[in-house]
Formats: C-alpha cells, sequence, structure tokens
C-alpha cells in the first residue's frame, strides 16, 4: 500500500537523481502548501465483481486525512481500464451518492501510453455543490457505474483498476485522486501520470452522423405563420392547467423577434392584472408526440423581472419533454422538467430553478412520483439547456455541466412531446392591479435521436446547421 503521499512522478524522478548524485534531496520532498496540509486517500470496492459484467460498478469514496478543508471542486479520481476494442464507446452513470449524484461527473478519455491493463479511464469530478471535505471526513458513498453504449457485456477482469475480490470499502492504490493536476494518492499505469493541463483530455463519444434530428432555429413571422404549423408546432389557445384557473392561453403572445445579427428568437410573453380574467400565458409544443431516448438541447432566456409593472408574480418559465397523464397513477405517464421560478412559488421565497423527472402522479388527492434536483440562485440571462436520456439515466445540463442525474423508475416508458411554456403558479405573488409583463426567449431547439451527446458536441452541430444556413430540419420518424 502506499505511503499517505503519493509524490507525483516528476517529483519522484528528481529524487531518485539527486540520491545517485549523493545530493541532500530534504526540498524536494517539501510539498506544496496545499499539499502539505491535506492529505486525500481514495477507498474502492465493487458490486460487480465477475469478469465479465453487463455494466462496471467501482463505487468509490475519499477520505481527508489531512489537518484542513478541501474543495471537491478541486478533486477528480481516475479509474483506469481496458477497452474491449479501440472502437468501443463507454457511458457513465451514478446510481447514488452522498454528495448527490448531481454533484458528481464523469468523462472518459484515452491514456497517452497504453498498457496490457489499461487504455482508457474514467475521470470523476464535482461540482461546486459537493462542498468542501472537512479534515477527517470523507464523501460517503459514491456508487458509480459505466457500460458499453452498445449495451453488450463488457469484459473487467484485465482492467487496472479493478478487483472483483474487493466487496467492502479499503485503501485502494490503483485510482489515482488529483488536486490542482498533481497526483496526491495512488499510482497510474506506467507513464501515465495525470498532469495539468491534461496530456490525455477526455474524448467525446461517438455520434452518427446520420442519426434522426430536429433542429430549429425559429425563424418565423408571428404564431400564425404557416410554416410554424407546417413544421410541426402547435400554439396553445384557450383555457386549461397548468396555472390559474380562468387564465388564457395567448397565441399572440408567441412572437418571433429579432436576435444575434439577422437570428431571431421566439419570445413567450406572461401578462397579468392580479386577476384571472386578466392573465394571459403562452406555450408552444411539438405536434408530433416522437421523442424519446436521446439528446434535448435548447438556448433559453430566463428573465426576473417584469418588463413592466411590479415584480413579485409566481411565474414559471419552462423546456421540457413529457407524455400525457391519461389516467390518475398512469404508468406510461413522464415527463422531465427545466422549470425556472423567478420570484419562487410553491413554498419557495425567491428564484430556484428546478430540474424534475416525472414517472407518474395523481391529481386528486395529489400524489407525486418524481425526483428532482434544484439550485437557489438567480438564472437571468441565456442559458444553454441539455437533457439526456438512454436506458439508465436521465442527466441535465446548464451551460455545460451537470446539474442533476435520474435513473430509474422515471425513464420515459413511451415516446414524448417537447414543449416550452411561460405560467403563473397563482395570484398571490404579487396582489397590485398595475398590468405586468414578463418575457422568456429560446433561441433554437435540437434532438437527436439515440445519441447521447455531450455539451461541446451539441454546439458544434449546432454551429453547423447555422454555417450551412439550416434554419429547420426534422428527420425524426414518427413513432
Amino acid at each position: 500500500m502506499p505511503g499517505p503521499f503519493r509524490t507525483t512522478a516528476r517529483v519522484r524522478t528528481a529524487i531518485a537523481a539527486c540520491t545517485t548524485a549523493g545530493l541532500a534531496c530534504a526540498g524536494l520532498v517539501a510539498l506544496p502548501a496545499s499539499a502539505a496540509a491535506t492529505t486525500l486517500t481514495a477507498q474502492y470496492r465493487t458490486s460487480a465483481s465477475g469478469a465479465t459484467a453487463d455494466q462496471a460498478e467501482p463505487w468509490l469514496e475519499i477520505t481527508n486525512r489531512g489537518t484542513s478543508s478541501v474543495p471537491l471542486s478541486e478533486v477528480t479520481l481516475r479509474y483506469y481500464f481496458k477497452a474491449d476494442s479501440s472502437t468501443t464507446a463507454y457511458r457513465f452513470a451514478c446510481s447514488w451518492a452522498v454528495k448527490g449524484c448531481a454533484n458528481i461527473t464523469g468523462t472518459f478519455g484515452n491514456l497517452a501510453n497504453p498498457t496490457a491493463t489499461a487504455d482508457r479511464y474514467l475521470e470523476i469530478g464535482f461540482t461546486s455543490g459537493a462542498g468542501s471535505l472537512a479534515a477527517g471526513q470523507n464523501t460517503g458513498d459514491m456508487q458509480l457505474r459505466f457500460y458499453r453504449a452498445d449495451w453488450q457485456r463488457l469484459t473487467q477482469s484485465d482492467d487496472y483498476s479493478f478487483n472483483g475480490s474487493r466487496t467492502t470499502y479499503a485503501d485502494w492504490d490503483k485510482v489515482t485522486v488529483q488536486r490542482g493536476g498533481s497526483v496526491v494518492w495512488g499510482t497510474a499505469p506506467a507513464g501515465n501520470d495525470p498532469t495539468d493541463p491534461p496530456t490525455d483530455p477526455p474524448t467525446d463519444p461517438p455520434t452518427d452522423p446520420n442519426a434522426p434530428a430536429l433542429f430549429d432555429d425559429f425563424s418565423y413571422t408571428s404564431s400564425s405563420d404557416p410554416a410554424l404549423q407546417n413544421h410541426g408546432w402547435t400554439v396553445k389557445s384557450g383555457q386549461g392547467g397548468p396555472g390559474v384557473p380562468g387564465a388564457t392561453w395567448s397565441p399572440q403572445d408567441v412572437t418571433f423577434v429579432a436576435g444575434t445579427g439577422s437570428n431571431k428568437v421566439m419570445n413567450l410573453r406572461l401578462t397579468t392584472d392580479g386577476t384571472a380574467a386578466g392573465t394571459k400565458e403562452s406555450e408552444i409544443q411539438t405536434a408530433a408526440r416522437k421523442f424519446r431516448n436521446g439528446t434535448y438541447a435548447a438556448r433559453v432566456r430566463f428573465n426576473d423581472t417584469p418588463t413592466g409593472g411590479p415584480d413579485g408574480d409566481h411565474v414559471v418559465q419552462t423546456f421540457f419533454a413529457f407524455t400525457p397523464l391519461n389516467a390518475p397513477m398512469d404508468p406510461n405517464y413522464s415527463e422531465q422538467d427545466f422549470e425556472y421560478l423567478p420570484n419562487g412559488g410553491w413554498g419557495e421565497p425567491s428564484n430556484i430553478m428546478y430540474t424534475t423527472s416525472w414517472e407518474t402522479y395523481n391529481p386528486d388527492p395529489w400524489n407525486a412520483v418524481n425526483t428532482h434536483s434544484e439550485s437557489r440562485q438567480s438564472y437571468e440571462g441565456w442559458h444553454d439547456l441539455q437533457i439526456t436520456i438512454d436506458n439508465s439515466a436521465i442527466t441535465y445540463y446548464i451551460d455545460g455541466q451537470v446539474f442533476g442525474s435520474h435513473g430509474e423508475p422515471y425513464l420515459p416508458e413511451t415516446s414524448q412531446w417537447i414543449d416550452f411554456n411561460h405560467w403563473l403558479i397563482d395570484l398571490t405573488g404579487q396582489t397590485g392591479s398595475t398590468p405586468r409583463s414578463y418575457n422568456q426567449q429560446v433561441d433554437y431547439v435540437y434532438f437527436v435521436k439515440d445519441q447521447v451527446l455531450t455539451p461541446a458536441q451539441v454546439a458544434a452541430k449546432v454551429a453547423a446547421y447555422r454555417t450551412a444556413g439550416t434554419a429547420f430540419t426534422d428527420t425524426v420518424p414518427g413513432s
């Protein structure tokens, strides 16, 4: 087993060199100030101990055996393995974690110097929401897993970091812990010490360039533009939920306005005078219910304050996909939501972002089967929103960072619609009668079927559509 602190390869080499030359080497082992007071170690166990498995399950913990607190956002771990083939792609998932799966990220990379037992690695990182690790504390369980993108069984008996006999947590030096780019625990496969910046950056999963996709840049003239309907959109009108009973869904409040350069954006306006009759909401959704597994993305501008009049209404600004509820506790119902409440609501006093995954619900008496991630902060301005869904996880991203990840039983069972709406929860947030209006804007929407894309890959796809002058395309087959 290694000692409590693992020096980097560069320091180990320098120590060896000066010892051979008969020099005093004490200065070389003096640790950086940040490392001198902190000692991070990794513990490992597995719940999939076979030589082959449907998925690898490296469960990990980090322990701080030092004397000062460490922000986990500065820390990464690497688990090293041998890919089943040079073209095999892998997917990461977090089943459960004390720190919250929403605060844990997983990316794959290629080793610069492949060995007989490792040519890839899974790197685990932490968002700022994971907080800090106090002296003497550990992260608790991180029940992690990864699997082949084609869902074939994988071989793990030849993986550098795997040990099928480890069924309880113990120190494991074949997983490395890095802080600030330097290895502070463990031994990487020969010639592959992580560095900062990395010499072996994570690789994006391969994508199918011919996968069915929807892209819309919202280059329309109005909600009555025939092209809008021809391109598969329905603008809601009349009355009905969600929101304030008696409020009206107004097609005239779905407009298309100038954006950056020649680009247009869709504007969803909500207006109210504090009464149900004086409240107008807006909603647009796809006419076809044909979206399930894959990547959903949109660039959305949220607004915390009204364009005029007093602030404080309990408005909801959204991007989501859903299947209808045909009966109470309908097992085929599903929904994945981004819901931003700039003025709070549902018992929250101020701005909060929810990402919620629904299995089903009963409207009366209310009984919800769902799970959510949340962040209590302002999200005013433009944000890149993304949802990826495969057969194991729903993952939400905001501006390229994982916001939350949810698994069974919340995965969609059937095809869904894509929807944007802007509505009012109740009339208690602002009780004045002065008219006021709020805007939510959408730059584009993108969906690709059965492909789990990274945020960088989504950005590249959108840029390619715009470079080619493609304002709209839809090759997603009907369900």
